[in-house]
């Protein structure tokens, strides 16, 4: 075997180290894991044929077969958007950025509801990566798209590699001066509210959200400045030149489910992005852009299926290492505790299609479902937004609506 197949088959079958023992009256913490991509999936080989809890796992899900009894798939649920590329940015939100004044949480994307819920206990309230940018899942409160780690080593380097004694001197004065500053805009901001009319007023209120999360941005960075981050080998992990898609996307999946297990996080998404080249999996040799205008072709189909399989299997491998982890103080896995999300704001590329998207729930200690249609009596597909309801009140957070929402989806807490 040639080096570059040792180091991606030790980087595939690296075991994380267990935490040291919480104590046991300090509930496990429920963390958030989105996988996404901008193309939907290859509806045939996505979507079982049987509805309900006994039903067969179609090509692309295949690696989940081991946890079948832990998800739940859902059929004819999207956003009610017309056809079309651009829209496909929706997907944690329900509403696109010029449409997104007329509801209350405007275009923040559910991972950073979420992560504005668990910030202050955690050093970083939310981890994005990807191996190029691009899919533009993840969206602030004042609309402002949030940009993924596109390198493995960055990455790394901004969870695990701790700062010299120069470096958080530098950071101290960096926050320290950064706070005074948005001490004199509040008061600025304060002055100008009493001069402006109604429709000035509500920018201004967008603006003075932005300005109090990033003041407590600040001071959580300043808590965490002395802290020592936990220790991760990437050794096993090529990803230097020549690496594959394979190897990247080991050491990015490792690094996140590492997060978890050490709290510096409790929300991550994880992008595959449009252009992103799978030429280095066996039998593909288009772009993944390409093989979605297939026209059809057996051929091209097979291209597509197997790039789809591909990143279902690194979804189901981060969950085995979840799985293998005993929640320190509960009865449960890590992977009961965690809730884990698989879908795109875009239901199949080949037609432009975002209608029925492909939406997957794994883990999170749910009573799943397996494969429901969720349309209603008339035949009216759901709001997704209904499913990221009872994700929030899972997470911990007591609300009953979110942006499109018409209710919940009753998928209970088991």
């Amino acid at each position: 075997m040639n080096r570059r197949a040792i180091l991606r088959g030790i980087g595939g079958a690296l075991t994380l180290p267990l935490l040291e023992a919480r104590a046991a009256s300090k509930p496990a913490p429920i963390r958030f894991l989105v996988v996404g991509n901008p193309f939907g999936m290859h509806p045939e080989h996505f979507f079982p044929t049987q509805f309900g809890t006994e039903f067969t796992l179609p090509t692309t899900l295949r690696s989940l077969d081991w946890l079948k009894d832990r998800l739940s798939i859902l059929s004819h649920t999207d956003h009610g958007m017309n056809n079309g590329h651009g829209r496909e940015i929706s997907f944690l939100n329900g509403v696109l950025p010029e449409n997104s004044q007329a509801f209350p949480e405007k275009n923040i994307s559910l991972d950073q509801l979420l992560a504005r819920h668990s910030s202050g206990s955690v050093r970083f309230p939310s981890v994005h990566a990807a191996l190029e940018s691009g899919i533009r899942m993840s969206w602030t409160s004042n609309g402002v798209d949030i940009k993924p780690f596109t390198d493995p080593q960055k990455l790394f380097d901004h969870l695990f590699l701790n700062l010299t004694g120069e470096e958080k001197s530098a950071r101290r004065e960096l926050l320290g001066r950064n706070g005074s500053i948005l001490d004199t805009v509040g008061d600025q901001l304060a002055r100008l509210k009493q001069r402006v009319g109604r429709g000035d007023l509500e920018r201004l209120d967008q603006y003075a959200t932005a300005v109090r999360e990033l003041e407590g941005s600040f001071a959580d960075r300043t808590d965490w400045i002395d802290r020592d981050k936990p220790k991760f080998d990437i050794s096993g992990h090529y990803t230097g030149n020549g690496a594959t898609v394979e190897n990247h996307y080991n050491a990015i999946f490792d690094m996140v489910a590492y997060a978890f297990q050490t709290d510096l996080t409790r929300v991550a998404t994880v992008a595959f992005p449009s252009q992103l080249g799978y030429t280095d999996l066996d039998g593909v040799t288009r772009g993944y852009h390409a093989c979605t205008h297939n026209g059809k072709k057996p051929e091209v189909i097979a291209e597509l299926v197997a790039i789809e399989s591909f990143q279902i299997a690194h979804l189901s491998q981060c969950l085995k290492k979840l799985d293998a982890i005993q929640e320190p103080g509960s009865d449960g896995t890590m992977l009961d505790h965690t809730i884990v999300l698989f879908g795109s704001g875009m239901g199949y590329g080949g037609t432009h299609s975002n209608r029925n998207l492909p939406i997957l729930v794994a883990g999170g200690g749910f009573k799943h479902v397996g494969h429901v249609d969720t349309r209603s009596g008339s035949g009216t597909n759901m709001p997704l937004c209904n499913l990221f309801v009872t994700l929030q009140q899972r997470f911990g957070i007591e609300r009953e609506s979110f942006n499109t929402s018409t209710g919940s989806f009753d998928l209970r807490h088991a």
